[in-house]
């Protein structure tokens, strides 16, 4: 497990080590026991961790990663102590046998490890009918590569298919969702290419596509409590909206629009304040069909409380003409799930209130309870305001496998009642 790793990582640090480092995860709070390993051993080039940013301490580590983490060590020694380099030692003699089976061998290792990480995910999901359209099982794979350049330089991507339907004969289209190179500079970084940008603690309201944002972005770390983010590019994604009279107009996509960003995250000792900005540099049609360039606020707080949690979003357009220009939620939530503890779990319920000059295409939701609000719905079924409830719980059946479960009841819309209630369902795998 990776908090085994954080353990051997503290044990090589107790006599000397690294000057301390600033945290580059941003699932790693300085109030964790582990804090300092994680960063001093990531300054060092030892760790990494994901295309987005975070650490997942709680996740498996395979024997492959402890050796590529063993080789890195290695290729150190000279720069540790006898005891680190015993530490060493030992680490490369736990795990001979995976990389003998590898072809690998110990005294070689530092020769031979590649500079190339992959890992990925799976899901397998049932979609009710209630809300649009038929009743779906679908699935999906992630593949993720992480190949380090040199020590300030990473390559980046994830494969991805689009949801294969079970029911049909639908083939899946496989695209990158995210390719980038990140230059590490010290406190600050450059990343260039397609990544991800989620707004919002939900993911759900703001675009929140995996499908990435094509661009070049700049952020900088202040201390340990506070990043900065900005950058200019475009969403890799866009649902054409809809005209009065109920075309598609496809020149009010995402995907065709330049947008600038600026996003500030605070670590306040226990909460987690984020602060977003985006400015629209080309026009998206509002509901009437008028072109505008959307000027986007958002806040959103995280503060946990033990197992206990509570956040809440708020979300502002300043620049939308018809006045549907907000959306907003609060909610709650229990439990902590770790991948390699099966029984945990988590439970999130939330109250929600979106207008349609908030969302704009792409969710990070399970169901489609914001298709209403754009794309290709008919104009009698499109909505300008929706409200709904949503609960969603997580539990992990089996080591790296989490069941995940999505209900969205309460619904009401400004046309024709809104859209209905939905739920999904589904099995997820993490390897």
């Amino acid at each position: 497990m990776k908090y085994i790793l954080a353990g051997a990582a503290a044990a090589l640090l107790l006599s000397g080590g690294a000057a301390a480092a600033a945290n580059p995860f941003s699932d790693v709070a300085p109030s964790d026991w582990a804090y300092q390993a994680v960063a001093d051993l990531s300054d060092q080039g030892i760790v990494e961790g994901y295309p987005d940013g975070t650490f997942r301490g709680g996740a498996p580590v395979t024997r492959y990663e402890m050796a590529q983490i063993t080789a890195r060590l290695m290729a150190k020694e000279d720069q540790y102590s006898a005891e680190q380099r015993a530490v060493i030692d030992r680490l490369a003699a736990e795990y001979a046998d995976a990389l003998d089976s590898l072809g690998v061998r110990v005294t070689n290792l530092e020769k031979k490890i590649g500079n190339i990480s992959w890992s990925g995910d799976a899901r397998m999901r049932y979609q009710s009918g209630d809300n649009m359209g038929s009743e779906s099982w679908n699935g999906r794979i992630h593949i993720m590569m992480e190949g380090r350049v040199n020590d300030r330089t990473m390559v980046n991507a994830r494969l991805s298919t689009d949801n294969v339907s079970f029911k049909g004969d639908d083939d899946a289209d496989i695209g990158f969702e995210s390719m980038n190179v990140r230059h590490d500079f010290g406190g600050a970084a450059v990343t260039l290419g397609r990544y991800d940008l989620f707004i919002g603690n939900q993911a759900g309201w703001f675009y929140g596509s995996g499908w990435g944002f094509d661009g070049a972005e700049a952020s900088f770390a202040l201390g340990d409590r506070v990043t900065l983010r900005t950058g200019y590019g475009q969403f890799n994604y866009g649902s054409s909206r809809r005209l009065s009279d109920g075309t598609a107009d496809l020149s009010g996509s995402l995907k065709s629009k330049d947008v600038y960003y600026a996003q500030a995250k605070a670590r306040l000792g226990g909460p987690i304040l984020t602060a977003s900005y985006l400015s629209f540099q080309d026009g998206i049609d509002d509901y009437g069909g008028t072109p505008y360039c959307p000027e986007i606020w958002d806040a959103d707080l995280l503060v946990p409380l033990g197992d206990f949690r509570i956040f809440g979003e708020y979300m502002k357009n300043t620049t939308a003409p018809d006045g549907y220009d907000t959306a907003w939620n609060a909610g709650a939530g229990y439990g902590a799930m770790d991948l390699a503890k099966p029984g945990t779990w988590t439970l999130d319920v939330m109250y929600n209130d979106v207008d349609y000059n908030t969302y704009f295409g792409g969710t990070g939701y399970q169901t489609d309870i914001l298709e209403t609000l754009t794309t290709s719905v008919p104009q009698e079924e499109r909505q300008k305001n929706i409200t709904y409830w949503m609960a969603k719980a997580r539990v992990v059946v089996a080591e790296n496998t989490f069941l995940h479960g999505q209900y969205v009841f309460g619904t009401d819309g400004t046309t024709n009642g809104g859209p209905k209630d939905t739920w999904t369902l589904s099995l997820n795998y993490v390897f």
